[in-house]
């Protein structure tokens, strides 16, 4: 029986050996294929294994084992790249911070993570292969790119954390650490595609009324409707672009929603897509119709996630709240409709954020909350519409107003059906 129990416990010890060879081949075999690596297969699955036994032993002895394991690995990996000689050769700092870190997954295999080691290996890997695609990346991105990500993270890891989180004012409809959390949400879509449109270059057509769409629908339409009055020839390629813009908008409330209360999903996302349906099958008309060699213009679309860009944002989702709260309390569902017509004129995201907000606390059914929000929709389109009247030309308002029109169909028959 003793001897049963100790064979069973060796096997289950040896499959911790198993999943760190498995983890040290991986990486290793990533570095295999790198020119200027001096390690390999054998060296990461020797690590990794090392990284294992170094605490296992730490256990049955002293910790510091572990920690002299560590330094033991990586004295010997920069010892073996200190003797190149050549001063062109790569350094391999890389390489030496990806066998340190195959030694600690080892250890932590040990330690009963092995599903986090095994990802971390795969980020590891990836990382490692994708060398040359990830410096395409920096060098495309401009200063004023990362200044928006770092801008992104003070929002999120600064300023949110220390916003009290308790309810206050009147129907007690301000939570200050909502109303950010709601702002860093916002930011976060926005941020995604002004990053993304950044990235894709001047070459990729109508595709930038998707990240456009994104950032700010509003501002793609006004900068595509007076470029179409300064070249004729750019219509066609305008007309795809706001419309597609104006898509994306429906696909950036679902997955605002989805976060923010996944609950109103089933009643929104039939009246979503519909619109969704209706304006792509106009879209996609327009879309046969564009000669695809026209020139590209990038739009110039302002960092979401300045502070005052995000700040104004929080302003105008807290008015929008107690507003919205106020009036379906002194005038009940038609004083929200009220809001939600005249704050959509500018900005859906927050009559949508406030509906879904009073929908989870109760103040709201799923029903009127629906009808807000989708008279945000229309309201927006609306003003958009008027943009391209007013601002574009004749022959882009004509072709435009097909896509913007079949979309505000198709939201309201849904509304008339679901609601």
């Amino acid at each position: 029986m003793h001897t049963e129990f100790t064979f069973n416990g060796e096997l289950a010890v040896l499959s911790h050996f198993l999943t760190s060879l498995a983890i040290g081949l991986l990486i290793g075999l990533e570095r295999e294929r790198s020119p200027g690596s001096r390690a390999g297969l054998r060296t990461f699955g020797l690590v990794a294994l090392f990284g294992t036994l170094a605490a296992m032993l730490s256990e049955k002895a002293t910790p510091w084992l572990l920690l002299g394991g560590l330094l033991i690995v990586g004295l010997m990996t920069v010892a073996a790249y200190s003797r190149v000689k050549d001063d062109s050769a790569d350094p391999g700092t890389t390489t030496v911070i990806a066998i340190l870190i195959c030694y600690g997954l080892g250890a932590a295999v040990w330690y009963d993570n092995e599903k986090l080691a095994i990802m971390l290996a795969i980020i590891t890997t990836v990382l490692l292969y994708f060398k040359t695609e990830l410096h395409g990346i920096t060098e495309k991105l401009s200063r004023r790119d990362l200044i928006s990500i770092l801008q992104f993270a003070v929002l999120t890891f600064i300023i949110l954390p220390i916003l009290p989180d308790h309810d206050f004012g009147p129907y007690e409809a301000i939570n200050p650490h909502q109303i950010w959390l709601m702002v860093v949400l916002i930011s976060g879509v926005s941020l995604a595609g002004y990053v993304a449109l950044q990235l894709i270059g001047r070459h990729h057509g109508a595709v930038l009324g998707l990240f456009g769409g994104l950032v700010s629908s509003t501002a793609t339409t006004l900068v595509y409707a007076r470029r179409s009055v300064e070249d004729q020839s750019f219509v066609s390629l305008a007309v795809v672009v706001i419309l597609i813009a104006n898509l994306t908008v429906l696909i950036r409330l679902a997955i605002v929603s989805a976060v923010a209360s996944s609950a109103i999903l089933p009643l929104l996302l039939p009246v979503l897509g519909s619109g969704f349906v209706l304006g792509a099958a106009v879209t996609a008309y327009w879309w046969r119709q564009l000669n695809h060699h026209n020139e590209i213009s990038m739009p110039e679309i302002k960092n979401p996630t300045e502070i005052r860009t995000a700040a104004t944002f929080g302003l105008i989702y807290g008015i929008v709240l107690f507003l919205s709260s106020w009036l379906s309390d002194v005038a009940g569902s038609s004083g929200l409709y009220t809001v939600a017509l005249v704050s959509g004129l500018t900005d859906v995201d927050a009559i949508t954020l406030s509906s879904l907000r009073l929908y989870e606390t109760g103040k709201l059914q799923a029903n009127e909350t629906v009808i807000a929000i989708s008279l945000g929709i229309l309201s927006n389109i609306a003003f958009k519409l008027g943009l391209v009247c007013f601002i574009g030309s004749g022959l882009l308002a004509r072709q435009c107003i097909s896509g913007m029109l079949a979309t505000a169909v198709g939201i309201g028959l849904a509304l008339l059906i679901l609601v």
